[in-house]
């Protein structure tokens, strides 16, 4: 059950069943706490700036800057503008994915057993792809407006021929991500496997998340400090907070 905590330093949490979806405006100077309740999970995220949604999240441009291929603690989040939507200040995983997709309508039929919510009501089976979608209709959005997303708890690693794999049980009971966000953000997310996951049963693992306050950022902050581009990146943020958010 949801909960609220006004004036301390978590002031919301609530938990979404796998297989589902949700979006939320998260506001510069607050951080999300994602967790894994039983292990095993996904959380498929995308983000977008609210006051132009024209401008959202870049794996690319996350991964090159930051000379990575996997996202953890003092990694920042890019937008397309080259401005950071948040700053990932913990994490007890190490490793999520950021380069292997989303389950498409096509990838769910091809390797599960499709229910409708006719038969199954809550327990029907969706694509991250139809739950992406229908998130993104709430604000104008549509099919062209989808990006490379985030997966969140899980790890794709490759080989030395550049073959991809997704490596099961990565996430253990518990895992948790603390995004903190360094401008208004509108997030997109749903807790759909990941279309690489090898089980031949829809998988339904539980998230639980948190919005707590966060402390001001200081001038040794790990993250804008871990990278150049980073501190670059933090600048472009503090030029845009002072035209308004409209640069």
């Amino acid at each position: 059950m949801a909960e609220i905590f006004p004036d301390q330093e978590m002031m919301y949490e609530d938990r979404f069943d796998g297989g589902s979806h949700w979006s939320l405006l998260m506001r510069r100077g607050t951080i999300l706490r994602v967790s894994d309740i039983e292990g095993g999970g996904n959380v498929g995220m995308l983000l977008y700036n609210p006051q132009d949604k024209l401008e959202r999240y870049n794996a690319p441009d996350t991964l090159k800057c930051q000379h990575t291929f996997k996202l953890t603690r003092g990694h920042c989040l890019y937008s397309d503008m080259g401005r950071i939507f948040c700053s990932i200040i913990e994490d007890s995983l190490g490793w999520h994915d950021t380069v292997g997709g989303n389950l498409s309508e096509r990838g769910l039929r091809e390797k599960y057993t499709v229910r409708t919510y006719q038969e199954a009501r809550n327990d029907w089976t969706r694509s991250g792809e139809h739950c992406f979608a229908v998130e993104l209709a709430k604000y104008g959005l549509g099919e062209r407006d989808l990006a490379a997303n985030l997966n969140l708890f899980s790890k794709v690693v490759t080989d030395e021929d550049g073959n991809m794999r997704y490596v099961p049980g990565h996430s253990s009971a518990g895992s948790t991500i603390d995004l903190r966000f360094e401008m208004d953000t509108l997030v997109v997310l749903h807790t759909c496997p990941h279309p690489m996951n090898p089980d031949d049963q829809y998988p339904r693992k539980p998230i639980a998340y948190q919005i707590r306050k966060a402390a001001p950022v200081a001038e040794d902050d790990f993250c804008m400090n871990f990278r150049p581009e980073n501190l670059r990146g933090f600048q472009n943020n503090a030029v845009y907070h002072l035209t308004g958010g409209y640069q």
